[in-house]
This record gives C-alpha cells, structure tokens and sequence, in this order.
C-alpha cells in the first residue's frame, strides 16, 4: 500500500533569472506588500535559465521521497516530450508515477519563472490546462495512509469534496496546502475543508487571505502569527503551520505552539521553498518526529531549497537535513 499520495500538477518550470527589474515596496497593500517592475515594449537579455520539475504536489512528492518515504504522484498532463520528460524526473527522484495520466493531444504544464537575482524572490507565469482536467478517481486513492491536496485547478471544489469524501470513508489523513487563488474564489469552501483537515500548511500571505474575508480583524492582529496561528486552529485543523520566508516558521497543534527563525543563506531562488519546507516538517512527521523537529527539518530542508534554481535540486534527505540542523 502507497503510504503517501500527493495530488496536484506536474509541470516544467523554466527560470529566468535577472537583475534588470525594480523592486517596489508598497506596505499599505497587506496582501501584495513588494512589487516588480519591467519597462513595457523592453528587451531583457537573460545569461542563464534553468529547468526543473514544478508543480505543489510534484516537489512534496520528490522531497518526501529523498526522505525515504514510500509517496506516489497523482497529476494529468499531456502526452508530448514535456510529460515523457516529467514522468522520467519524477522517477528518477523514486517518486511512483503509476497515478500519473496522460491525455492525448494535450499539451503538459510549463511555467516561466522570472527570478530577482538580488533577492532571489519570483514572479511565476504558469500554464494550468492538464491539471484542470485531473480527475478525482475514488479507487486509486482510497488505501492512502495520507493524502498531500496541493495545487488543484479546474473544478478544484469538486476535487476536493471528492478527495475529503474518500478520505472520511476510508480513514485517511489528510495534509492541506491551499492554493492562493483558490482562497480568492472560494474562502468558504476552504475553511469548509481546513475543519477536516489533520495538517494546514499555508504561508502568512495565505493565513492573511483566508483570515481577512472570514472576519473583521485588526491589521495589528493579522500582523501577529501567533494571532493568525489560534484563529485558524478554531476553524478546526489539527496542526496549522505558517511560514514567512526568511523570517521563519510558526506552528500549533491542541497543545503546543513554537517559532523556528529562518537560516541566513546565499538564495537564488525561493520557488518551491513553501513546498520544501511542507516535505521537511511532513516527513519528519511521519517519522513520528517532535513539533519542534518537524519545524527544524522544515526549514532545514527549505533553507537548502532556495540555494538552487528550481524546487526539487536543493531538497535533502535525512542526514542532510540532520547535518544541517546540527550545523
């Protein structure tokens, strides 16, 4: 039996990195605080770019494996050189592919990545076709021990209600890292699934989200993660864990809550670090690990992450991240 199944997309992801856009800071938008900026009609010359496995659930699944955690992907793509590519990656990182469909006449996911050399943060143009059109197939989910829910798209509320039904009948823990654009459509629908769910991940950006368009909070109070961490743990999840970049991570259970900062490093990238750091702290986990050991193999993990480009190069495994905490 798959011990883990991640559910999301599978992509390429191409990164650009450059030094030629102008960070803009605007601190009265609460949820979109930094900007960058490009002449409109210009020309940017791009020296390198890179490519690599994209999508949510794909770096979760890769990381969890690099952990020696027994995981499968379920993702639809298309049937050209991209998902040949895809399902060759995913392999080779011991990921199982056997929940991983292909639609004739389908074009795979790709998403261009524009990288700030300076600070390492990105802006992401991404392609979401095949992963509209996943299906949710009962039978192939149902002897999970967990599920991963990443990135849905599509009739992404369906999936879900189809997913969290399956997991009800069948027992299944659940691990829940929704999408940003998805808590812009429907808020109700994913507080609706945060009660059912036995691990939230989100970053502060999200928390923000959901938090502000369920109730009337203080700007000073969405501003406090300890705040942010109590009021999604009365929606009902089990374990919320919030992260903020390089300042850290926040997490809650019933009975303990902690803060891990973050590691000063060399970044290049933060692409897949929310995704790095949501395989540290699962694994970790599931290797029946302390709330506080899982938030150190989160950022272990995250902080390696984001000293390459792309989500799934940098990932550790276990005597990495070890050596990294110790360190």
């Amino acid at each position: 039996m798959t011990k883990i199944i991640c559910i999301g997309s599978a992509c390429k992801d191409v990164f650009f990195p450059t030094a030629e856009g102008r960070i803009v800071e605007t601190p009265d938008e609460l949820l979109s605080q930094r900007k960058i900026e490009f002449e409109l009609g210009a020309k940017y010359r791009i020296e390198e770019r890179y490519e690599a496995l994209g999508g949510c659930a794909t770096n979760v699944a890769v990381g969890l494996a690099r952990l020696g955690v027994e995981v499968s992907c379920y993702a639809h793509i298309g049937n050209d050189q991209i998902a040949d590519w895809i399902i060759a990656e995913l392999g080779k990182n011991g990921v199982g592919v056997e929940l991983v469909t292909k639609e004739a006449e389908l074009t795979s996911d790709m998403s261009a990545i524009i990288v700030d050399k300076a600070s390492g943060e990105r802006v992401i143009f991404s392609n979401q076709k095949a992963n509209a059109r996943l299906e949710i197939i009962p039978k192939k989910i149902n002897s999970a021990e967990w599920i991963f829910i990443g990135d849905l798209h599509g009739d992404w509320q369906g999936k879900l209600d189809l997913i969290f039904k399956v997991a009800e009948e069948n027992k299944i823990k659940l691990a829940y890292n929704p999408r940003q654009s998805n808590i812009h459509e429907d808020v109700q629908k994913i507080k609706e699934k945060i009660t059912r769910t036995n691990v939230l991940f989100l970053n502060k950006d999200e928390a923000l989200e959901i938090l502000s368009q369920i109730n009337n909070f203080s700007a000073v109070e969405l501003e406090d993660e300890n705040f942010l961490l109590q009021e999604l743990k009365k929606l009902g999840a089990e374990i919320v864990i919030i992260t903020d970049g390089v300042r850290g991570a926040w997490v809650s259970d019933n009975s303990e809550t902690f803060f891990v900062p973050g590691r000063k490093v060399n970044a290049v990238d933060s692409t897949g670090a929310g995704d790095a750091f949501a395989s540290g702290f699962f694994g970790a986990q599931l290797k029946e690990k302390t709330l506080k050991e899982c938030l150190d193999w989160g950022i272990a993990n995250s902080s390696n992450s984001v000293q390459f480009y792309g989500a799934t190069r940098g990932l550790l495994d276990e005597k990495g991240i070890l050596g990294k905490i110790i360190a």
